[in-house]
């Protein structure tokens, strides 16, 4: 393809310029770059501990769409689309939720998880498709540490076209594509140690941002019973432990008693924790149960 100034856009981005902290990095030894390293990571969790405020309002929307039925899309490309896939993807086996909740998009699709697709990321039309099953009511969480991305520009436009609410994710506080979202988490991680490097802090700061969404979503939900992870599924032989393990410390009753119980449910944690809890037969926990509400308002029918 023949080099043209059409071809090229400069990114007025913290994390495009150059850090002064680090200039010097390719000149001292292997612990010092590791120091350097370091210290600029340090940075991030205050940076999003800023965008607390944002933070909380795009996961209430999130709730808020899924508790009526609705769904929450991830929209990214490159590191910070892969880091969609990865939140939403991780919520089966921790919360047993998938798409029908939270379904991520790539650009380029899911083999831009393995081989990098980058020129993807301009593709606004793509975007159109791949969001085509958002409908009104939905939440869609934009994910472009340059705060420009075109793919992500595509989503937050087909969401609001549409009737959904919008989110962005950034790591640049004057975010062109921050007018198209209903709430804006701009985090301010500045220059990355090396120049224009997003997988870096840009992308921690993402993640911190995601973790913090998606498990705010799940507590909120139901998901949890205090902080155990009770709708887990339990797939291998050491996530089978830790539901035994889990159900013990939330009843504070024996190993022995506690596996009887988790025997009696099939292996449902929320099932024997609700029936040693509330002293009920597996059938009553279960009845309880119905209608998928959480462990605590189970307990509450019981009483």
């Amino acid at each position: 393809m023949t080099d043209t100034s059409e071809d090229r856009v400069i990114v007025d981005a913290p994390t495009e310029r150059r850090n002064p902290r680090t200039a010097m990095i390719d000149q001292v030894d292997t612990s010092e770059v590791v120091a350097l390293l370091l210290a600029e990571e340090a940075l991030v969790p205050n940076a999003v501990a800023a965008q607390a405020d944002a933070i909380t309002q795009a996961a209430q929307l999130m709730v808020t769409s899924i508790a009526r039925g609705g769904r929450v899309h991830y929209a990214g490309a490159g590191t910070s689309g892969r880091l969609g896939v990865l939140d939403a993807v991780e919520l089966g086996p921790t919360y047993s939720v998938g798409p029908e909740w939270i379904e991520a998009h790539i650009a380029g699709g899911m083999g831009a998880l393995y081989v990098a697709r980058e020129n993807s990321e301009d593709d606004e039309t793509a975007a159109r498709t791949d969001l085509d099953s958002v409908r009104p009511g939905d939440t869609v969480v934009g994910l472009a540490a340059s705060g420009r991305t075109p793919y992500v520009a595509g989503a937050l436009h087909v969401a609001r076209e549409r009737g959904a609410s919008t989110v962005l994710v950034s790591a640049n506080p004057a975010a062109s594509l921050a007018p198209l979202a209903d709430v804006a988490i701009l985090v301010d991680t500045g220059p990355e140690a090396i120049t224009g490097s997003t997988r870096m802090k840009a992308a921690t700061a993402q993640k911190i941002v995601l973790n913090t969404l998606s498990t705010t979503a799940m507590v909120r939900l139901g998901r949890t019973y205090s902080n155990l992870m009770v709708r887990m599924r339990a797939t291998n032989s050491k996530l089978r432990g830790r539901l035994l393990t889990m159900l013990t410390q939330a009843t504070g009753l024996s190993l022995t008693v506690c596996d009887e119980a988790l025997h009696q449910a099939d292996g449902q944690l929320p099932v024997a924790l609700v029936m040693l809890l509330a002293d009920c037969d597996a059938a009553e926990a279960r009845e309880a149960l119905s209608g998928g509400v959480s462990v605590r308002e189970a307990l509450r029918r019981r009483n």
